[in-house]
């Protein structure tokens, strides 16, 4: 079963056992699946590495809310906007820890023989595949960034 299909089952059994955060997360993640299937000159269906990047992009979004509301004091809409990041993560991959991250970076480098921040762009461009929905873009980014400069 593909990762579009479990989510419209589980958007049925969260319908009918009520649960309208689940219900309610699941149609605005399918929506923005839907919405990316038809942009460009033609629809297209996605795949499951192409879908993990809508959630992951889905998920970026209630991280920025929850701090923006918390920021703002509407702690109620924080929470909720939390929640549904919760929800998403579910359908992600497993997060990779900083020690991953930093072996994976530090091959990159090895591989690329990039060094200094010029060379960041070369070890992005490998090591971007590899962690796709697996680790947030801005964390990786400053890891590569330490790692080019000197620092670990």
């Amino acid at each position: 079963m593909g990762l579009k299909e479990r989510l419209q089952s589980e958007l049925t059994e969260a319908i009918r056992s009520r649960n309208e955060l689940k219900s309610g997360t699941i149609r605005m993640i399918l929506t923005a699946i839907t919405n990316e299937e038809v942009s460009g000159k033609s629809a297209r269906v996605l795949a499951d590495a192409e879908i993990i990047t809508v959630l992951s992009r889905e998920a970026k979004k209630r991280r920025e809310a929850a701090e923006a509301f918390a920021d703002a004091g509407r702690a109620d809409r924080a929470e909720q906007e939390t929640n549904e990041g919760k929800i998403i993560s579910e359908y992600l991959p497993e997060q990779l820890s900083e020690a991953d991250l930093k072996k994976m970076i530090s091959d990159a480098i090895a591989e690329t023989g990039a060094s200094g921040p010029a060379g960041m762009g070369l070890v992005m461009k490998v090591i971007s595949p590899k962690i796709a929905g697996k680790a947030d873009g801005g964390t990786v980014s400053g890891l590569v960034k330490a790692a080019l400069s000197g620092g670990n």
